[in-house]
């Protein structure tokens, strides 16, 4: 396969996005516990010792990105594959009842797009999840918003048949492709987000988000929006875009004061994460970087046997 100048330039884009995405997200993960333990551990900064363990946030962006790597926009069939088969290779990931249920179905065989939408008794899902692994492909289609919207939405349906499922990940892409732009006010981050985002429960949240004074601590504004407690786009994306626009181009700060939102806090570090670190200028700490787990640990040779091999 042949890699041209612009697909490499888009690939770094991505690469550094799903660093700040399964960074967000190992670092969310050590966090979870009652408020009034893990409260003042984050009142005080105090890193959790490593390693790091991601979760199936990054597994499933780890797939997207090859998928990109290969097929230079979204191949759903062979993204779906790559779902099933990093699931079935470690299923101890944290993912959700329902996508155990979808990934395991596509695994043996059944068609994707059948098991997706017959989530919910036929609604599909509305969950974050198609939004938790957005942010490399709006990295990677940074100059192309129609391209943005388009991948995102062919990525989500995979696992997100329902219209705030793809919603969410529409919004977490498009806001990734933003950002990876270079130096982006937040005003004209949420503009660019609610101009492209479809109407759904998930865009009304975002729109009041953007009402949001910058300045109000994480628990205020996860009060007013949610912060994933209830693990759907509509009560998660929201929450990440503001916490993303509050403090754009400083990762750390960004992850300190998304996790102290609490809520589904491996996702909403990792959708943060994830936003910020496409503009390749935004430094992850290296301490951050050696402290999460390899992403080679879930490298596709070590799935080859389970799922498709690689090309």
């Amino acid at each position: 396969m042949t890699l041209d100048a612009d697909h490499l330039n888009r690939l770094r884009r991505a690469a550094a996005s799903l660093d700040g995405l399964s960074t967000g997200d190992a670092f969310g993960e050590r966090f979870f516990g009652h408020p009034d333990v893990v409260g003042p551990q984050i009142g005080q900064r105090a890193l959790p010792p490593p390693p790091w363990r991601y979760t199936d946030d990054t597994v499933m962006a780890i797939s997207i990105l090859d998928v990109l790597t290969e097929k230079r926009g979204i191949d759903q069939d062979l993204l779906a594959e790559l779902f099933a088969a990093r699931f079935k290779y470690d299923t101890r990931r944290g993912y959700g009842s329902t996508a155990r249920t979808i990934l395991t179905a596509i695994g043996e065989g059944k068609p994707w797009y059948e098991v997706s939408q017959a989530a919910f008794g036929g609604g599909g899902s509305m969950g974050n999840g198609a939004a938790m692994r957005a942010a490399p492909l709006g990295a990677y289609f940074a100059d192309d918003y129609e391209a943005v919207v388009e991948n995102a939405r062919l990525s989500a349906e995979i696992t997100h048949a329902h219209p705030d499922g793809k919603a969410g990940a529409i919004a977490v892409a498009v806001a990734a492709a933003c950002v990876a732009h270079g130096p982006v006010e937040p005003r004209q981050l949420f503009d660019t987000v609610l101009r492209l985002t479809p109407e759904s429960e998930t865009r009304a949240g975002i729109r009041r988000a953007s009402t949001l004074r910058r300045d109000i601590d994480a628990g205020t504004a996860a009060f007013a929006l949610g912060s994933g407690s209830r693990v759907l786009a509509q009560d998660t994306v929201p929450f990440c875009l503001w916490c993303a626009a509050g403090r754009l181009g400083d990762f750390e700060a960004a992850m300190w004061h998304t996790v102290s939102g609490f809520g589904d806090r491996d996702t909403t570090c990792a959708i943060v994460g994830g936003i910020l670190a496409g503009n390749t200028a935004t430094q992850i700490p290296s301490s951050w970087l050696e402290a999460r787990e390899p992403l080679e640990n879930m490298a596709r040779d070590k799935i080859a046997s389970i799922g498709r091999k690689p090309a």
